[in-house]
């Protein structure tokens, strides 16, 4: 079962391991991204951040969404996290049964829009953002658990 899929330019952090996985009683986190499997420094970061108990997964976005199409996950309550926009597009095409995302945190960076305390997007990311939202995906903005939800097509 797929708890939660949050994009997050800092992937596996504080605030995402403890904060969101104990709030929302996740016992795997998937992080789908297509650097992080090739990238060592970055995979060993990661793990270091892994709350105890809980299993942690590393895959390129493509087989992220060969696992969850072969219901290898569903025995898990999922944790997904993603580093950006494009990653999170991408996991909803391959899988379109993700009908929900949360926004948690986007660099501000060369050309973003301030949408939230620490959600920044660029154009393309909006009109990406904007065909989820048309393709009845729920896009909404929180950083933390405890933060109120904010829909992201309020603010678009």
């Amino acid at each position: 079962m797929i708890l939660l899929t949050r994009v997050d330019h800092r992937l596996l952090h504080g605030q995402v391991a403890f904060s969101w996985t104990q709030n929302l009683g996740a016992d795997c986190i998937l992080i789908a991204n297509d650097d992080v499997p090739q990238n060592d420094v970055r995979k060993t970061t990661i793990k270091l951040a892994k709350p105890q108990g809980v299993k942690l997964v590393i895959k390129n976005i493509e087989d992220s969404i060969a696992a969850l199409k072969s219901g290898v996950t569903d025995k898990y309550k999922l944790f997904i996290v993603v580093e950006s926009v494009e990653d999170a597009y991408k996991l909803t095409q391959g899988y379109p049964k993700l009908k929900s995302l949360n926004l948690g945190g986007l660099k501000a960076k060369k050309g973003t829009r301030k949408i939230s305390k620490a959600v920044h997007l660029l154009p393309k990311e909006e009109r990406l953002l904007e065909e989820m939202i048309q393709n009845n995906i729920e896009v909404e903005i929180r950083q933390v658990p405890g933060d109120k939800k904010v829909n992201l097509k309020n603010v678009l």
